[in-house]
């Protein structure tokens, strides 16, 4: 199956060049570019696909307000979006996230990993540029005054059913970044396994995706 994928920017050759390296990918293609936020919202809408690659510093409307209206909690039918931007601060990063991004990566990240979350996103997973997701996770869940941002959570302090001693070394295991496959391998269990116990994860949580599954695991101090 081919991933439609929206790209927005507002510089023309970054726009080319993410062109470029998408539709070499077999299973990628670009079905649309926008030049600002709004036009990317209203393309995202009249389009619909798989996953929007959105810069978060674009004229208009920026990429996480863009990613909020396409990908909110209010939204009945979300969008997947990726956001994608050079400059690697803890709040862009944590701001995309708090409006339902699936992803965030540096432009520097290189194909791979932007092939790699592009693929995620589509297929309801989430991928955050490895070099900043605990540093990220880490600060945001430290509490005001503790020399962090203390940014609260929309997310209960408590599951709404006690966690099971396999989903809370799930829990662990999403924290700290691994894939679906590299959870399987890690406990010796089935993918299909896996994404039973994310599913009931995000049911207990009141999570969207694995980003939020991850957070909580912070923000409730799972990881230290």
């Amino acid at each position: 199956m081919t991933i439609s994928v929206l790209v927005a920017d507002d510089q023309d050759l970054v726009r080319t060049g993410l062109r470029m390296i998408l539709d070499a990918q077999d299973g990628i293609e670009v079905v649309g570019e926008a030049a600002n936020g709004r036009e990317a919202v209203e393309l995202a809408q009249r389009l619909r696909p798989d996953v929007c690659l959105f810069d978060i510093r674009m004229p208009e409307l920026d990429g996480i307000e863009a990613t909020r209206q396409l990908a909110g909690a209010d939204v009945d039918d979300p969008l997947a979006v990726v956001v994608i931007t050079t400059f690697d601060l803890d709040e862009y990063v944590h701001r995309a996230l708090k409006a339902g991004a699936r992803g965030f990566l540096l432009k520097d990240a290189g194909p791979e990993l932007l092939v790699q979350a592009i693929g995620a996103a589509a297929n309801g997973e989430a991928l955050i540029a490895p070099s900043i997701t605990a540093r990220l996770l880490a600060e945001f869940a430290r509490p005001a005054g503790a020399g962090g941002n203390g940014s609260s959570s929309t997310l209960p302090a408590q599951p709404v059913e006690a966690l099971t001693e396999r989903e809370e070394e799930v829990l662990i295991t999403v924290a700290r970044g691994r894939t679906n496959a590299e959870i399987a391998t890690d406990l010796h269990i089935s993918l299909s396994t896996v994404k039973s116990h994310l599913a009931s994860l995000m049911s207990k949580l009141g999570a969207r995706n694995r980003v939020e599954i991850a957070m909580w695991a912070y923000e409730t101090g799972r990881l230290g």
